[in-house]
C-alpha cells in the first residue's frame, strides 16, 4: 500500500524493476549489463510470497534475477582471511587495500627505472600505500579491476565525499574511528563487513606449519565468530615435504613415525575443525599414471619410494629445517602465494598413509588449487607470481579415481584449463568445482568461465569465491562478481524461456541460491564412505 496507492495496480501485476536495488543496466547486443556493482540487499520478496510461483515473462527477467542474485546471501568457500582475535594476522583498512599484491605488481609497471623492488619494500605499509595511491589513483585513473575495486569497497563504507576530493587522509581517518577502540573496533568492523557484503560465512585458510598462526590455536583456541570457519592447510603432506612435517612432529612432540603424522592431523582437526583439507599446488602438480586403479588409502602391489617408516622411528633421522631459506612461513605459507611451491608427490607416504587415511576416517573433502606458477619474478615478492598457460588437469581426474572415497574440491588458475575442469566435474561424483580464482577473478573472465559452467554443468558447481585476504575485499569481490553472474544467468533463462520453458521467481532463487553456496552445502552433504 505504501507504494501503490488504492485503486491502482496490486503488487502481482507492478513491473519487477522495483524489486532489485537499483543496479544500474544497459542493453547491449547478447542481453543486459550491469555497468554498477550489484550489491546485496535483502529481497522484497519474501519466501511466503505468492510471486514466488508466478511465471516470469521475458521482459523482466533481467530484473528478477538481478533482485535474487543481489539478495541471496553467499558462502565465500576460500579465502585468506583471519578473524579479528588473530591480531595483525588479520588485514584490513585502506593501506592494506591499496598494497595488496595485485596492485603493487601494477604500480612496478608504472614505477621509474630508479625505483627497485628492494627499495619499495624497505619502506613502511603506509608509505608504500602513498606511492600506490598517487601512481595509479592520481596520476592515471583507477581503471583495472584491482584498483575499481578499491574505489567500490570505499563508496559501499560511504567514503563518496573522500573518494571525490582525492583525500587518502581523510579515508584513513575513517578507520581510525574503529581501530582506535582496539579488538572491540575490528569486530564490529568484520561484523559490518560481513553484513554488507552479504556473506554469510567465509573459510578460511589455516597453516598448521606456521608458527605465527599457531599460537593463537594452542595451548587454547582463541573464540571467534561463527562468520569465519576454518580449513586445515597441508600443501607438505601433497607434497611429501618431509624436512617441513618432521620438525613439525617433533616441534609438537609427537612421534616421528605414520601414525605420529596422523595423530598430528587428527589432532589440528579436533582444534580448527576445519570444513576440509586443502593446497595450493603449482604448475608442475603431477600424479603417475600408473597409480590409477590401485587400492584406496594404500598402494597395494607397488615398492614405495616415499618415506621409510622404519627409517622414521631411527634417532637423529629428522635432523633438517622445515624452510632452508630461513624466510618466514607466513610469507612463504600466507595469502594467495607460496615462496616453496607444493609439489603432490604420489610416491610419498604421506599422500596415501597419512593425508588420505585421515580425510576418510573424518569424511574430510580436499580442496585444491591448481596452476599458479610461483616466483616468476622473485624480486616482487607475493607480486611476482604468475600462470602456467595449462596447468596438469588430468592429475584430478586420478585423485579422484584413486580416492573413490575423499571428495575434491578444485579450482584452476589458468583459463586453459577451465573446459576440462568442466567436463572431470560431469565424470566424478567426488569432484566439485568452484570459483574464478586470481588471475581468472576479473569480469570478462568471470562471465565466460560462469557461461561454459552453466551451459555444461548447470547448477552442480559453485560459481564464486572471493580468495579475499583483506577484509575489506569482500565488498567489492562479491558485488562486481554479483553483477557479472547476474548478467550470464539473465541470458541463460531468456534462452531456456525462448526454448519453451516457463519458470517462476522460486525456481530462479533456489537455482541462484545454489551457484552461491547450495551446490557446495549438497557436495559437503554426501559421504562416498562404504556402509
Amino acid at each position: 500500500p505504501e507504494i501503490f496507492g488504492e485503486g491502482k495496480k496490486g503488487l502481482l501485476d507492478a513491473p519487477c524493476a522495483f524489486l532489485i536495488d537499483g543496479s544500474k543496466q544497459v542493453r547491449r547486443r547478447g542481453g543486459h549489463r550491469h555497468i554498477a556493482p550489484l550489491r546485496y540487499k535483502q529481497s522484497f520478496v519474501p519466501n511466503s510470497s505468492h510471486l514466488l510461483k508466478t511465471n516470469v515473462n521475458l521482459d523482466d527477467l533481467a530484473s528478477v534475477v538481478s533482485g535474487e542474485v543481489s539478495s541471496t546471501e553467499v558462502i565465500d568457500l576460500h579465502t585468506h582471511l583471519l578473524p579479528p582475535s588473530h591480531g595483525s594476522l588479520c588485514l584490513w583498512g585502506i593501506d592494506e587495500l591499496l598494497t595488496y599484491h595485485y596492485l603493487v605488481a601494477e604500480y612496478f609497471m608504472t614505477a621509474p627505472a630508479s625505483v627497485a623492488p628492494e627499495q619499495f619494500y624497505a619502506l613502511s605499509k603506509q608509505k608504500q600505500a602513498d606511492i600506490i595511491w598517487k601512481a595509479l589513483f592520481l596520476d592515471r585513473s583507477p581503471v583495472s579491476e584491482a584498483c575499481r575495486g578499491v574505489i567500490t569497497t570505499l563508496k559501499t563504507l560511504g567514503l563518496q565525499r573522500h573518494i571525490d576530493a582525492r583525500d587518502l587522509d581523510a579515508i584513513r581517518l575513517y578507520y581510525e574511528t574503529f581501530r582506535s577502540d582496539g579488538l572491540d573496533g575490528v569486530e564490529r568492523f568484520s561484523e559490518m563487513v560481513y553484513r554488507s557484503a552479504g556473506v554469510r560465512y567465509a573459510v578460511m585458510t589455516n597453516i598448521p606449519f606456521d608458527a605465527n598462526e599457531v599460537q593463537h590455536w594452542r595451548p587454547k583456541r582463541k573464540e571467534y565468530p561463527e562468520q569465519y570457519k576454518s580449513a586445515l592447510r597441508v600443501d607438505p603432506l601433497l607434497a611429501g615435504d618431509r624436512n617441513t612435517v618432521e620438525t613439525a612432529l617433533r616441534g609438537s612432540g609427537y612421534d616421528v613415525t605414520l601414525e605420529g603424522a596422523r595423530q598430528y592431523l587428527r589432532d589440528w582437526c579436533e582444534t580448527m575443525k576445519p570444513e576440509y583439507m586443502m593446497a595450493s599446488t603449482p604448475h608442475n602438480f603431477v600424479l603417475n599414471e600408473d597409480r590409477v586403479g590401485e587400492s584406496v588409502g594404500g598402494i597395494s602391489g607397488v615398492k614405495k619410494t616415499g618415506v621409510n617408516e622404519d627409517a622414521m622411528k631411527q634417532p637423529f633421522a629428522f635432523v633438517g629445517v622445515t624452510n632452508p631459506s630461513g624466510s618466514d612461513c607466513a610469507a612463504d605459507c600466507g595469502g594467495d602465494t607460496d615462496v616453496a611451491a607444493s609439489v603432490i608427490d604420489e610416491n610419498s607416504n604421506f599422500l596415501s598413509e597419512v593425508l588420505m587415511k585421515v580425510c576418510e576416517e573424518r569424511d574430510l573433502p580436499v580442496a585444491l588449487k591448481i596452476g599458479a606458477h610461483r616466483g616468476i619474478n622473485p624480486k616482487l615478492l607475493q607480486a611476482g607470481d604468475g600462470v602456467v598457460a595449462f596447468a596438469d588437469a588430468g592429475v584430478l581426474a586420478r585423485l579422484c579415481t584413486r580416492f573413490p572415497n575423499v571428495r575434491f574440491l578444485a579450482t584452476f588458475l589458468s583459463k586453459n584449463n577451465q573446459h576440462e575442469a568442466c567436463v572431470l566435474a560431469s565424470k566424478f561424483r567426488n569432484l566439485h568445482i568452484y570459483g574464478c580464482w586470481w588471475f581468472c577473478n576479473n569480469p570478462s573472465m568471470i562471465e565466460e568461465i560462469t557461461t561454459m559452467r552453466v551451459e555444461m554443468l548447470g547448477t552442480a558447481f559453485t560459481a564464486q569465491h572471493s580468495d579475499a585476504r583483506v577484509l575489506d575485499q569482500l565488498l567489492y569481490k562479491w558485488s562486481h562478481s554479483r553483477a557479472v553472474i547476474a548478467d550470464v544467468l539473465t541470458g541463460e533463462y531468456e534462452k531456456l524461456v525462448e526454448a519453451g520453458w516457463s519458470i517462476t521467481r522460486e525456481e530462479i532463487r533456489r537455482d541462484v541460491r545454489r551457484l552461491f553456496g547450495g551446490s557446495y552445502e549438497e557436495f559437503m552433504s554426501k559421504s562416498f564412505l562404504p556402509t
